[in-house]
């Protein structure tokens, strides 16, 4: 009797490991599998957006396995008669000594949890941190890289990210100033600009409205200022407002409209 029990608690001590990790591959398998039909669709998203969804789905799978791992490996302990409940009161200790070596790390991957579930930015989003402004390049769980206009990648740790300004969150304005001299006729002006406007409506690259016409804003001392604006996609002002300078110098040099620069007079004393 006791070579029975003998041989059928080796058997259990063979057979149950095997079973044990057996069980946590399928329902890894299944969980996966439920996570992932579970997920937002990213092939339908847009591309702003994929990567939040991917990073997302990704930890919830990261975070299943190593349960599994954690869960199939104390079973096993147990079945070999490990006192399991020491090894857990343990881990509470050693856990507790690891979160104070990786505070640092784990105050990275909530702020990177909560930059992505709160959509803060994504990559693709122009940003600026601590007076660096560039496109959000990479958004990982512990890093966030930017990349200016020159090159230069900036790596920040998430959890200093707490002072961000996103730029790409809603469309901007390209607004240009136009000097015309004192001599031209604030009437004809008027009108060039108004007929100018329409000519170049819907040529304006990245535009999102029409051209407006703001009016005669400022008299300054070598000419009068009008204002002119059009609502363009996010960050795209810049090569809006260098097309509109260029087409409303050209155009109104066609209508014999003198268009000129603020002069500063210098003078040299005796």
């Amino acid at each position: 009797m006791k070579l029975f029990d003998a041989i059928t608690l080796e058997l259990k001590q063979i057979i149950f490991p095997i079973v044990y990790v057996a069980i946590g591959f399928v329902v890894y398998y299944l969980l996966k599998k439920l996570i992932n039909k579970l997920a937002p669709k990213t092939k339908k998203m847009k591309k702003n957006h994929r990567q939040r969804a991917d990073t997302m789905r990704i930890v919830l799978i990261n975070i299943t396995k190593y349960t599994i791992v954690v869960v199939v490996t104390l079973a096993i302990l147990a079945n070999f008669g490990v006192n399991v409940k020491s090894i857990v009161a343990g881990l509470g200790i050693t856990t507790a000594l690891l979160g104070l070596a990786f505070q640092d790390m784990a105050k990275d991957i909530i702020a990177g949890v909560s930059i992505i579930t709160e959509n803060q930015f994504d990559v693709g989003d122009t940003i600026e941190y601590d007076g660096f402004m560039g496109e959000v390049v990479f958004l990982g769980l512990r890093t966030t890289r930017i990349k200016d206009y020159r090159g230069a990648v900036k790596i920040i740790a998430n959890h200093k990210l707490d002072n961000v300004i996103n730029y790409s969150l809603n469309n901007y304005l390209a607004i240009i100033d136009v000097g015309v001299s004192y001599d031209e006729d604030p009437d004809k002006v008027a009108t060039a600009l108004e007929e100018i406007r329409k000519e170049l409506n819907g040529k304006v690259p990245n535009a999102t409205g029409d051209i407006e016409i703001w009016g005669l804003d400022d008299f300054e001392e070598s000419n009068m200022k009008y204002r002119i604006a059009v609502e363009t996609k996010s960050m795209q002002h810049y090569g809006a407002q260098r097309f509109l300078r260029s087409e409303f110098k050209k155009r109104l040099d066609e209508r014999n409209i003198n268009v000129t620069c603020q002069q500063i007079e210098v003078t040299h004393g005796k």
